[in-house]
């Protein structure tokens, strides 16, 4: 294990990471890092290991083999300084509960399983409701919600938190163009504030005008780095094939969307 895995000064770091299913690898030997105070996107095609890569920092996924940190330490020791927005197709939004009992389920961690959630707390979930916009829903079941309002619900979860990294799950598929600048404007401020956003994007029509930090990833890094540096032609060929042609022929079309 090198001394650079207690790098304090990364927000976070991957080394050496594979993680398999059924013996066949769907991340190979991952290295990468990300700097505190960026907001970083990982793209890649459909099936490159996106969010098996967000989960098994996360602890969700057992890796193979390799090591994370997050500002220098296991995840298991910055729990609290984590917040993760989910897919929101992984999520059970028949399940009976209000927008504002979602939210306060971001403060557990703060809390405790068994501790009621008094008046401090519900006001905290009140405030992060009122920034993304949804306070007037916080009594709404959030199977009555719209899939934009859904989302935000999620985004006002980790809010809550008050975390120093957020991990983000394809936040914007699905949603309206209103919803998807209310959800970027709400992680610059985030990021604005010193706080680390890593966001797992599908239009790369908009990853450089949204993220200052990017990771292109199909199983193994194909690269990282500032945007300015990483966004190159060569780069998303690497990782896209034939698929990037669209982009380069047709810029006006919107970009493959891609999942996984």
């Amino acid at each position: 294990m090198s001394d650079h895995l207690h790098e304090p000064g990364l927000a976070l770091h991957v080394e050496d990471l594979t993680v398999s299913y059924r013996a066949r690898p769907v991340l190979w030997d991952i290295d990468f890092d990300v700097p505190p105070g960026v907001m970083a996107a990982i793209v890649g095609p459909n099936g490159a290991g996106k969010s098996t890569l967000i989960k098994a920092v996360l602890g969700l996924v057992r890796p193979t083999a390799g090591h994370v940190t997050l500002l220098g330490r296991p995840y298991r020791d910055q729990r609290r300084n984590v917040g993760y927005v989910p897919q929101r197709s992984s999520v059970d939004w028949d399940f009976p509960t209000t927008a504002l009992d979602v939210v306060l389920m971001g403060l557990y961690g703060h809390l405790g399983w068994f501790r009621r959630p008094g008046r401090p707390e519900i006001a905290r979930a009140r405030n992060a409701l009122a920034e993304v916009g949804m306070i007037d829903f916080a009594d709404r079941q959030i199977s009555q919600l719209s899939g934009g309002q859904q989302q935000r619900v999620f985004i006002a979860r980790a809010l809550v938190q008050d975390a120093d990294i957020y991990f983000l799950d394809e936040p914007m598929a699905g949603v309206d163009a209103t919803t998807e600048k209310a959800i970027v404007n709400l992680l610059r401020g985030l990021r604005d504030r010193g706080k680390t956003v890593i966001v797992v994007h599908h239009d790369l029509q908009t990853v450089r005008s949204y993220f200052d930090w990017l990771v292109i990833l199909n199983v193994r890094v194909i690269a990282q780095g500032p945007v300015s540096d990483v966004y190159t032609a060569e780069n998303l060929k690497r990782a896209y094939g034939g698929q990037i042609a669209l982009l380069e022929t047709a810029p006006a079309h919107p970009a493959p969307t891609q999942a996984g």
